[in-house]
């Protein structure tokens, strides 16, 4: 029913000379506000999302072509674009791409893979909680930049501090939401499935498990934004190549547009990867439908 609807309902009156008489029909409006394209654009939802990231470059466009800023202080998004032409027909930019995608997939691979089986060891047990979450905390309490000093010391130069540097730090978000989805399950279904005969194990698989495939999947979103922000840190500690290298040469030689090249680039990585766990979500959850906004 909307605002204009209208309910006919016959309403009666006593008389002296009859017993109920028929008069005009009660006329009831519906109090609920319309709300028909109250928040429609007119535009796709893909094409909406961009319009805050255009708005962005293009303010940034005016700052720079009115002069506000120097060229040296900050690069325009033109000569940004350039500077990434430039790099792309050498192969300069692709070379050092690839290194940095290679190593945030190996280090998010083997964080992920210790965060999740730290958080079942956890979640799925009193003796296990308490034998690994009060070290957890405490290695999680600890600046990961402030461990540079030891993992050089540790592993050396080489590819190796940069992977445990990503590692570390995607393993945090992972056992933490995983460890809170696993507690979240509620315990109505563990009694029923326990009422139908599952034991412990089955209990875990079809129960705990798949309750807790959310809370990881939030997880791994937090875990490859971090990722990617630890990377820039990793490959500017004694790096010959990557992305965090390409931006540290660069300020050598004040080189704003290639460090905005740069960071733009994270940005778009980050936000690909972000894009790819939520099409997995949306897959993976299509058994649990939950309020997308109106």
């Amino acid at each position: 029913m909307t605002a204009t609807d209208t309910l006919l309902l016959p309403r009666t009156r006593s008389s002296p000379g009859r017993e109920r008489e028929a008069v005009e029909p009660l006329e009831l409006v519906d109090p609920r506000p319309a709300t028909r394209g109250r928040h429609s654009i007119g535009l796709p939802r893909g094409a909406r999302r961009t319009i805050g990231p255009i708005v962005l470059i293009a303010v940034w466009q005016l700052v720079c072509a009115a002069n506000v800023v120097d060229k040296i202080t900050l690069a325009s998004p033109t000569d940004v674009v350039h500077a990434g032409q430039q790099l792309a027909a050498t192969g300069e930019l692709q070379s050092n791409l690839w290194v940095s995608m290679q190593r945030v997939g190996v280090g998010l691979a083997l964080g992920a893979s210790i965060g999740l089986c730290l958080a079942l060891v956890a979640g799925l047990s009193r003796l296990g909680e308490d034998l690994v979450d009060p070290t957890v905390q405490i290695v999680r309490a600890v600046p990961i930049l402030g461990l540079v000093p030891l993992t050089l010391i540790w592993f050396g130069v080489g590819e190796a501090p940069k992977i445990f540097l990503i590692a570390l730090g995607s393993a945090f978000p992972v056992y933490l939401n995983t460890f809170a989805a696993i507690r979240a399950v509620d315990t109505r279904l563990v009694e029923a499935g326990a009422t139908f005969g599952l034991g412990r194990a089955g209990t875990i698989g079809r129960v705990l498990l798949p309750g807790a495939v959310p809370g990881f999947l939030v997880g791994l979103r937090f875990a490859l934004v971090g990722s990617w922000l630890i990377i820039i840190i990793a490959e500017q500690i004694n790096a010959t190549s990557g992305l965090g290298y390409l931006i540290n040469a660069a300020q050598t030689w004040g080189r704003t547009d290639i460090i905005l090249l740069g960071l733009a680039i994270y940005g778009l990585l980050g936000i690909t990867a972000d894009g790819i766990i939520r099409l997995l979500e949306r897959r993976l959850l299509t058994w649990r439908p939950g309020f997308t906004g109106r």
